[in-house]
């Protein structure tokens, strides 16, 4: 494997690890952790952690409540990583959650929104 391979691949490395971890908050119901993988675009919106993980809650049942997930396919464009999700929410219906990860100004990647598709896996990401 070349060393311009292995540096493609680190930041979908990375944006998985993030959402692998924001989901194991949220079934911890551990806000303040998931909270802290929000980008400031999302933390503008929603300005406490309770606000935000309600709208997680009400809004993104399968990502606060999955069933099993496994990540599909992932695109790399520029500061943004697109990662797709697939998820058996805690209804059993099979949703395509298409996570946006932004880089920060200190190299770090956040969540800067996520896009909910009843189905899986979905069109070209």
């Amino acid at each position: 494997m070349s060393s311009s391979f292995a540096r493609a691949e680190e930041p979908v490395d990375t944006a998985q690890g993030i959402i692998q971890s924001q989901i194991d908050a949220f079934l911890n119901d551990d806000a303040k952790t998931a909270y802290s993988f929000a980008s400031p675009t999302i933390r503008g919106k929603f300005q406490s952690e309770s606000a935000f993980f309600d709208m997680v809650k009400k809004g993104y049942a399968p990502v606060y409540r999955p069933g099993n997930f496994a990540f599909g396919r992932s695109k790399v464009e520029g500061d943004m990583v697109v990662q797709e999700v697939l998820i058996s929410g805690p209804d059993g219906k099979d949703w395509t959650a298409l996570y946006q990860l932004m880089k920060q100004p200190d190299g770090s990647y956040k969540i800067n929104g996520v896009h909910m598709v009843r189905a899986a896996p979905g069109p070209a990401i």
